[in-house]
């Protein structure tokens, strides 16, 4: 029965996967925190920091987006939406605080002709054809 279960939309990640290079006497405090039952592990740890450092910048980032224009979470765009702008004669600026996704059937040619601007404070997920096409237009 779940030989015929198949996939019809590949799923977006919830997270994207950050590498840093810590020096080795703040991991070995981190273990220690960890080891002492304060965390879970590194990772809750580290979220737990980076959480704590965006609660306390909370007014800088509410000002800053809005000062940026940027919408702020997940933000998809379909190539029917891409193809509406085309009919439409309109440029898209993209302006993401968070993921914006252009679908895989999204062509180049079709991002070309719709997107004047791209700009992602998070993480842009596009195919690497697309990404390419809008390099010249990325910030």
């Amino acid at each position: 029965m779940t030989d015929n279960v198949r996939e019809l939309r590949p799923r977006t990640p919830d997270t994207e996967k950050v590498t840093i290079n810590l020096g080795y006497v703040d991991l070995g405090q981190v273990d220690l925190m960890v080891q002492e039952g304060f965390y879970s592990n590194r990772t809750d740890f580290i979220r737990t920091a980076i959480r704590n450092q965006l609660e306390r910048h909370a007014d800088v980032v509410k000002q800053s987006t809005a000062r940026k224009s940027l919408d702020l979470g997940l933000r998809n765009y379909a190539r029917v939406d891409l193809e509406r702008a085309r009919r439409d004669g309109e440029m898209l600026h993209i302006n993401v605080l968070g993921l914006a996704t252009i679908d895989q059937d999204v062509t180049p040619e079709l991002a070309r002709a719709t997107i004047a601007s791209v700009s992602v404070l998070g993480a842009l997920h596009a195919s690497p054809a697309v990404k390419a096409a809008l390099a010249d237009r990325t910030r």
